[in-house]
């Protein structure tokens, strides 16, 4: 994995990596280990063998990833989050979604596997699109794909970021789309809309959802939500200066992760956004840019596991610690 890039080959090595991070630096069993990584015990002591072979582990981890199971363990214990993964981020392009999208890929693969029905919702986005773009053709008709926000665009069009058709379509699985606008006219048409009985069939779906997997926006001259036309620079201005953090499928939130009292959220069309309690929501999201939205989600729980890069997670807890400071 040199200078942090990603091929198809690296997955054994940081395979063996992960292994021996959590045989030699976590204290983990090889029943342990082999749970976590979703193998057999003969595998996950093979994968230890190879972490000592390949002379991955000397006094540390001489590797990437340790470095991102380092950060990932923060973030999971200064957040409790049910899961986390820091990918190696890429020096000459840290912005780069490839490394989270192939973590969030084989998550979603680990979920899709099992043959009992599993419901999967997902959000929009370049981050979500890319990850069903790096998962493997499968079977899954016993699986239920859901949207949990509309694909229409402030003129129309559809959004190029869906991922729900695209992955039910890669997975053979049943899909059910959010026939709606991402955003309303006003607070009564988004009850009216909800109110449909197909509707709230979806909304009960999202509601259920086993796996859930969002993107996270931030606010400002960049935000996809004003950069794609739904929020006019005289909101943006107004809402940054009431302190907006970032968005997730096109809630805004503030620093403490709470949905702000707005006329644009009174206007949301998406299925609620609430904690996320035990039900796995995962967010997959990269780029520095992008820090204090994601801290802010992690704040107020509106996602119990999180994908990201290695210089993301740095800034996280960076941006924590000196607000915690302050």
């Amino acid at each position: 994995m040199s200078n942090g890039r990603f091929t198809p080959e690296t997955t054994r090595l940081d395979d063996a990596a992960r292994a021996g991070w959590l045989y030699y630096v976590a204290g983990n069993t090889q029943d342990e280990i082999a749970r976590k990584l979703g193998v057999s015990r003969q595998s996950a002591q093979r994968l230890v063998a190879m972490a000592v072979s390949e002379k991955l582990v000397k006094v540390r981890l001489d590797h990437p990833i340790g470095r991102c199971m380092d950060l990932a363990g923060a973030l999971k214990e200064t957040f409790g989050l049910q899961y986390c993964e820091v990918v190696p981020s890429d020096p000459d392009a840290p912005n780069l979604t490839t490394g989270v999208a192939i973590a969030a890929a084989a998550e979603l693969e680990r979920a899709l596997k099992t043959d009992e029905e599993r419901i999967i919702a997902m959000g929009t986005g370049r981050a979500l699109k890319s990850t069903v773009e790096q998962l493997p053709r499968m079977n899954c008709p016993q699986h239920r794909i859901v949207s949990r926000l509309g694909n229409m665009m402030s003129d129309g069009s559809a959004t190029p970021y869906n991922a729900t058709i695209q992955l039910a379509e890669r997975i053979g699985a049943k899909q059910y789309p959010y026939p709606l606008p991402v955003l309303a006219q006003t607070s009564d048409e988004v009850q009216v809309l909800h109110a449909q009985e197909s509707m709230r069939n979806t909304l009960s779906l999202c509601a259920r959802a086993d796996l859930t997997l969002v993107g996270i926006g931030n606010i400002g001259a960049t935000a996809p939500v004003y950069q794609d036309g739904f929020l006019s620079e005289e909101e943006l201005t107004e809402l940054e200066a009431r302190g907006a953090a970032g968005e997730i499928t096109s809630w805004i939130y503030d620093d403490n992760g709470e949905l702000m009292d707005c006329k644009f959220n009174s206007r949301v069309a998406s299925a609620r956004l609430n904690a996320a309690g035990d039900r796995r929501m995962i967010a997959v999201a990269v780029g520095k840019q992008k820090a204090r939205a994601i801290l802010a989600a992690l704040r107020g729980k509106l996602v119990n596991g999180l994908i990201t890069a290695e210089l993301t997670a740095q800034t996280i807890l960076e941006l924590n610690e000196a607000q915690n400071r302050g």
